[in-house]
Protein backbone atom coordinates (compact mmCIF):
# COMPACT_ATOMS: atom_id res chain seq x y z
CA UNK A 1 0.00 0.00 0.00
CA UNK A 2 3.18 2.41 0.36
CA UNK A 3 3.28 2.82 -3.18
CA UNK A 4 0.17 3.42 -3.86
CA UNK A 5 0.34 5.84 -1.26
CA UNK A 6 3.26 7.61 -2.77
CA UNK A 7 1.29 7.57 -6.32
CA UNK A 8 -1.84 9.25 -4.94
CA UNK A 9 0.65 11.84 -3.45
CA UNK A 10 1.52 12.76 -6.73
CA UNK A 11 -1.50 12.99 -8.40
CA UNK A 12 -2.30 16.50 -7.35
CA UNK A 13 0.73 17.50 -8.82
CA UNK A 14 -0.52 16.32 -12.05
CA UNK A 15 -3.88 17.27 -11.89
CA UNK A 16 -2.63 20.90 -11.43
CA UNK A 17 -0.75 20.67 -14.59
CA UNK A 18 -3.70 19.56 -17.00
CA UNK A 19 -3.58 22.85 -18.19
CA UNK A 20 -0.34 23.22 -19.31
CA UNK A 21 -1.14 19.22 -20.92
CA UNK A 22 -3.90 20.57 -22.74
CA UNK A 23 -2.01 23.06 -24.18
CA UNK A 24 0.68 21.13 -25.03
CA UNK A 25 -1.29 19.13 -26.89
CA UNK A 26 -2.83 21.97 -29.02
CA UNK A 27 0.29 23.00 -29.42
CA UNK A 28 1.48 19.65 -30.56
CA UNK A 29 -1.84 19.19 -32.88
CA UNK A 30 -0.98 22.45 -34.61
CA UNK A 31 3.00 21.85 -35.39
CA UNK A 32 2.44 18.07 -36.50
CA UNK A 33 0.09 18.91 -38.85
CA UNK A 34 1.76 21.96 -40.49
CA UNK A 35 5.43 20.57 -41.05
CA UNK A 36 6.48 20.36 -37.46
CA UNK A 37 8.03 17.56 -35.66
CA UNK A 38 8.51 15.75 -32.41
CA UNK A 39 11.79 14.62 -31.39
CA UNK A 40 11.67 12.85 -27.58
CA UNK A 41 14.56 11.36 -25.41
CA UNK A 42 15.25 10.38 -22.15
CA UNK A 43 17.03 7.91 -20.38
CA UNK A 44 16.65 4.36 -18.59
CA UNK A 45 12.71 4.26 -17.96
CA UNK A 46 12.27 7.80 -19.18
CA UNK A 47 13.65 6.67 -22.74
CA UNK A 48 11.02 3.61 -22.32
CA UNK A 49 8.31 6.60 -21.62
CA UNK A 50 9.67 8.96 -24.51
CA UNK A 51 9.75 5.63 -26.95
CA UNK A 52 5.83 4.86 -25.86
CA UNK A 53 4.95 8.55 -26.53
CA UNK A 54 6.51 8.29 -29.85
CA UNK A 55 4.74 5.20 -30.77
CA UNK A 56 1.40 6.60 -29.97
CA UNK A 57 1.96 9.52 -32.13
CA UNK A 58 3.02 7.65 -35.02
CA UNK A 59 0.43 4.57 -34.41
CA UNK A 60 -2.80 6.19 -32.75
CA UNK A 61 -3.75 6.30 -29.14
CA UNK A 62 -7.55 6.38 -29.41
CA UNK A 63 -9.24 6.97 -32.80
CA UNK A 64 -8.36 6.62 -36.23
CA UNK A 65 -5.99 9.29 -36.99
CA UNK A 66 -3.64 10.43 -39.75
CA UNK A 67 0.59 9.59 -38.44
CA UNK A 68 2.11 12.55 -36.74
CA UNK A 69 5.70 12.67 -37.47
CA UNK A 70 7.45 11.41 -33.81
CA UNK A 71 11.37 10.64 -33.31
CA UNK A 72 12.59 8.97 -30.27
CA UNK A 73 16.41 10.26 -30.41
CA UNK A 74 17.81 6.81 -28.61
CA UNK A 75 15.82 4.51 -31.65
CA UNK A 76 19.15 4.72 -33.59
CA UNK A 77 21.49 2.97 -31.86
CA UNK A 78 24.41 3.13 -34.51
CA UNK A 79 24.35 6.88 -34.58
CA UNK A 80 23.61 6.82 -30.50
CA UNK A 81 26.75 4.87 -29.91
CA UNK A 82 29.17 6.35 -32.47
CA UNK A 83 28.11 9.98 -30.65
CA UNK A 84 28.81 8.39 -27.02
CA UNK A 85 31.91 7.19 -28.54
CA UNK A 86 33.33 9.67 -30.15
CA UNK A 87 32.07 12.78 -28.12
CA UNK A 88 31.33 11.38 -25.44
CA UNK A 89 27.50 10.24 -23.65
CA UNK A 90 26.52 14.24 -22.73
CA UNK A 91 26.24 15.08 -26.48
CA UNK A 92 24.19 11.44 -27.33
CA UNK A 93 21.08 13.98 -28.00
CA UNK A 94 22.57 16.95 -28.02
CA UNK A 95 24.43 16.32 -31.56
CA UNK A 96 21.07 14.38 -32.82
CA UNK A 97 18.97 17.60 -31.64
CA UNK A 98 21.53 19.36 -33.42
CA UNK A 99 21.21 17.40 -36.81
CA UNK A 100 17.37 17.03 -36.62
CA UNK A 101 16.02 20.23 -34.82
CA UNK A 102 13.86 22.96 -36.59
CA UNK A 103 12.50 25.80 -35.46
CA UNK A 104 9.11 24.60 -35.98
CA UNK A 105 9.73 21.44 -34.13
CA UNK A 106 9.13 20.39 -30.53
CA UNK A 107 11.69 19.07 -28.26
CA UNK A 108 10.18 16.77 -25.06
CA UNK A 109 12.95 15.79 -22.26
CA UNK A 110 12.05 13.65 -20.09
CA UNK A 111 13.81 12.83 -16.91
CA UNK A 112 13.04 11.45 -12.84
CA UNK A 113 16.06 13.50 -11.65
CA UNK A 114 15.72 16.52 -14.52
CA UNK A 115 19.42 16.74 -13.85
CA UNK A 116 20.90 14.45 -16.75
CA UNK A 117 23.80 16.11 -17.91
CA UNK A 118 23.04 14.62 -21.70
CA UNK A 119 19.76 15.91 -21.44
CA UNK A 120 20.47 19.69 -19.95
CA UNK A 121 23.08 19.14 -23.37
CA UNK A 122 19.80 18.39 -25.45
CA UNK A 123 17.53 21.06 -23.97
CA UNK A 124 20.55 23.64 -24.73
CA UNK A 125 20.99 22.21 -28.43
CA UNK A 126 16.95 22.27 -28.74
CA UNK A 127 16.86 26.15 -27.76
CA UNK A 128 20.05 26.68 -30.10
CA UNK A 129 18.31 25.40 -32.99
CA UNK A 130 14.89 27.22 -32.80
CA UNK A 131 12.79 24.41 -31.45
CA UNK A 132 10.64 24.64 -28.82
CA UNK A 133 11.67 22.58 -25.50
CA UNK A 134 9.58 21.03 -23.37
CA UNK A 135 10.72 18.71 -20.28
CA UNK A 136 8.72 16.23 -17.97
CA UNK A 137 10.64 15.63 -14.55
CA UNK A 138 10.87 14.77 -11.42
CA UNK A 139 10.20 17.12 -8.47
CA UNK A 140 10.96 20.75 -9.04
CA UNK A 141 12.66 23.38 -9.39
CA UNK A 142 15.81 21.16 -11.17
CA UNK A 143 18.12 22.31 -14.16
CA UNK A 144 16.04 20.45 -16.91
CA UNK A 145 12.75 22.67 -16.20
CA UNK A 146 15.00 25.84 -15.56
CA UNK A 147 16.60 25.00 -19.39
CA UNK A 148 13.22 24.36 -21.18
CA UNK A 149 10.35 26.55 -22.26
CA UNK A 150 8.20 24.94 -20.39
CA UNK A 151 7.73 22.04 -17.80
CA UNK A 152 5.53 19.93 -15.82
CA UNK A 153 7.27 18.61 -12.74
CA UNK A 154 6.00 16.30 -10.13
CA UNK A 155 6.80 15.16 -6.90
CA UNK A 156 8.25 11.41 -6.00
CA UNK A 157 10.43 8.67 -6.17
CA UNK A 158 12.00 7.53 -9.37
CA UNK A 159 8.86 5.10 -9.62
CA UNK A 160 6.66 7.44 -8.74
CA UNK A 161 7.43 10.02 -11.41
CA UNK A 162 7.53 7.24 -14.22
CA UNK A 163 4.29 6.18 -13.60
CA UNK A 164 2.93 9.66 -13.52
CA UNK A 165 4.67 10.74 -16.49
CA UNK A 166 2.70 7.54 -17.77
CA UNK A 167 -0.08 9.05 -16.89
CA UNK A 168 0.75 12.87 -18.00
CA UNK A 169 1.73 11.21 -22.00
CA UNK A 170 -1.59 9.92 -22.40
CA UNK A 171 -2.99 13.32 -21.02
CA UNK A 172 -1.19 14.93 -23.58
CA UNK A 173 -2.17 12.38 -26.47
CA UNK A 174 -5.61 12.56 -25.36
CA UNK A 175 -5.48 16.47 -25.66
CA UNK A 176 -3.38 16.71 -28.86
CA UNK A 177 -6.02 14.32 -30.85
CA UNK A 178 -9.57 16.18 -29.42
CA UNK A 179 -7.32 19.36 -31.03
CA UNK A 180 -6.78 17.95 -34.71
CA UNK A 181 -8.07 19.41 -37.20
CA UNK A 182 -11.28 17.02 -38.87
CA UNK A 183 -9.46 16.16 -42.05
CA UNK A 184 -6.68 15.05 -39.78
CA UNK A 185 -8.77 12.58 -38.05
CA UNK A 186 -10.14 10.38 -40.22
CA UNK A 187 -13.78 11.91 -39.14
CA UNK A 188 -16.12 12.38 -42.15
CA UNK A 189 -15.49 16.42 -43.85
CA UNK A 190 -18.28 18.12 -44.34
CA UNK A 191 -19.94 18.51 -47.67
CA UNK A 192 -19.58 21.40 -48.85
Amino acid sequence: MDHVDRLAAALPALRAASGTLSRWGAELATRLTTGGRLLAAGNGGSASQAQHLTAELVGRFEGERVPLPAIVLHGDTSAMTAIANDYGYDEVYARQVRAHARPEDVLLLMSTSGRSPNLLEAARAGRGCGALTWALTGPGPNPLARLCTDAVSVPGDTATVQETHLAAIHMLCRALEAALPARQTGAPLAAS
